[in-house]
């Protein structure tokens, strides 16, 4: 039922229950999943380099991913925990050092297996790599009945730590990341997983959910079609639907799910990025987030990153995602009692003089971006406490 025919033949007023029914984790799950994350975590911070012969401190560790954003989905058993070390003192040690500190967690979880069998059984995933970013690995733990799959990355602590009602970093984080990035853009997101984080955890229920959907569909479509554009894209363009199309705490689910496979066929056209924690105010960063809108599209930018560019023009095929939701807009999920079908919201994809909703947008033909005050495009104001959902500026052009 929780399969492609199920969300197909689902009525639109009953997806709803569909998310909770087959998307929603459940409670035992969660309680597993966080206790095999505390387990680690508490592994990572407190015996993970007691014993090596120069000093590391671990600054914190960072759960990134859906779990980590409060997206997971019903019986994917992951999480990607981000470890930053006071011995990464710059992006490029990051690069440089970072096969260093993966063979360290390793030879030390292996000794914790052999010292301590009866608390976990582990098996690390091969890696081909010659500097790998990542650590992969599953563990079972007993008292838990799915096995655990962990992404162990370490990195370059950036932010320090972070205030909650902090709004945007100093800009000479991200200067020194747009110096250090050159050609490698997105090299350096794991630096930025908090920010990430707090950009999807305090949204509406209701839009996690929708992004649950959306991530559910497009893990069907992956296992039809390769070479897709990266689930974060799909996250991203649910959250710019709903900014532009809803700002509703309660809305029609499939109309807002119709509304990103619309996005989706006109990738051609999307230029979707946000000024939430960087913006055009600093003379280094304008210049390089204007390069950055004039890429081919599509142009999705993290908000946490601006070098990381997730719509990635031809890199990716967007075509074949496309192709799946012309696809689905046939399906009975989006055929009302009445025989008529679901629409969109009217979420501007096209650059215009004055886009809908009051945001102002640019005109094709000029392609040009403001070096000031892009906040004033969505009427968002400034608070000192951080509120339950962080309003974005986003604009599609």
């Amino acid at each position: 039922m929780a399969g492609e025919l199920g969300l197909w033949y689902i009525p639109p007023k009953s997806l709803d229950k569909y998310i909770e029914d087959f998307l929603l984790p459940d409670t035992s799950f969660r309680i597993e999943l966080k206790r095999a994350i505390n387990i680690i975590c508490s592994f990572l911070k407190e015996r993970c380099f007691q014993d090596t012969w120069t000093p590391v401190r671990v600054t914190k560790v960072v759960k990134g991913g859906s779990s980590g954003k409060g997206t997971a989905l019903r019986g994917r058993s992951d999480a990607d925990l981000v470890v930053f070390l006071s011995n990464l003192r710059s992006y490029q040690d990051q690069i440089d050092r970072r096969s260093e500190f993966i063979k360290e967690i390793k030879k030390q979880l292996e000794a914790c297996q052999r010292e301590q069998r009866w608390m976990f059984e582990i098996k690390f995933e091969e890696n081909k790599w010659s500097n790998p970013r990542v650590l992969g690995f599953r563990l079972k733990f007993p008292g838990i009945s799915d096995s655990v799959d962990f992404d162990v990355l370490p990195a370059f602590d950036v932010l320090g730590q972070l205030s909650r009602d902090l709004r945007k970093p100093n800009p000479k984080v991200y200067i020194d990341l747009i110096k250090e990035s050159s050609g490698r853009g997105g090299e350096f997101s794991t630096c930025f997983t908090e920010l990430q984080k707090r950009f999807l955890k305090q949204r509406d229920t209701k839009l996690k959910s929708l992004i649950r959907l959306v991530k559910h569909w497009y893990k069907m479509c992956k296992e039809k079609v390769d070479s897709l554009p990266p689930q974060y894209a799909l996250e991203l363009l649910t959250i710019y639907a709903w900014e532009h199309g809803s700002k509703e705490t309660y809305f029609n689910t499939a109309q807002g799910f119709r509304t990103v496979l619309y996005l989706i066929q006109q990738y051609q056209q999307l230029l979707v990025y946000w000024t939430v924690y960087y913006d055009f105010d600093n003379d280094i960063i304008g210049d390089y987030l204007r390069s950055q809108l004039q890429k081919p599209r599509p142009v999705i930018l993290d908000p946490a990153d601006p070098t990381g560019d997730v719509g990635g023009g031809s890199r990716w095929r967007w075509d074949r995602l496309a192709q799946q939701a012309r696809m689905w807009l046939s399906a009975p999920c989006f055929e009302k009692m009445d025989g008529t079908r679901v629409e969109p919201w009217k979420v501007p994809v096209k650059q215009t003089p004055y886009g809908r909703d009051g945001f102002f947008l640019f005109h094709e033909s000029i392609e040009t971006f403001p070096t000031h005050s892009l906040s004033l495009q969505c009427n968002h104001h400034f608070h000192n406490e951080l509120p339950k959902e962080e309003e974005s500026y986003c604009t599609i052009l």
